[in-house]
């Protein structure tokens, strides 16, 4: 006999919409809440690293992963530059700033 044999965590979780069985749910997943593009009011700079390399950082962005995938690949597709993630900034080698800022005012992002 289980520890919990009989009470509730014994048995199988089950949907709190329909009341049935997780495996056999048919209800569709929950919408995540996604930020638009005109609330969020992003810094684009520069900034410069060892060996004199020149960094383009976008910050103030909502830490949304899929969009800031997005956004990442987007702009370094449009600077023809390889690009990461790191401290939730978007770092886009090389001096980019002007052609970053109009591709954000052009989505739809506010830019300073």
């Amino acid at each position: 006999m289980g520890l919990f044999a009989g009470t509730e965590f014994d048995r199988p979780p089950h949907c709190e919409k329909c009341e049935e069985l997780e495996s056999e749910c048919v209800c569709p997943p929950e919408a995540k809440a996604v930020t638009s593009p005109g609330s969020q009011k992003l810094k684009v700079f520069t900034e410069k690293r060892k060996r004199g390399k020149m960094v383009t950082v976008v910050s103030g962005h909502a830490n949304e992963v899929d969009v800031v995938q997005s956004l990442l690949t987007k702009l370094k597709t449009l600077c023809g530059a390889g690009g990461t993630l790191k401290e939730g900034n978007i770092e886009i080698q090389g001096d980019h700033v002007a052609r970053v800022k109009k591709s954000l005012a052009e989505m739809g992002y506010k830019v300073t």
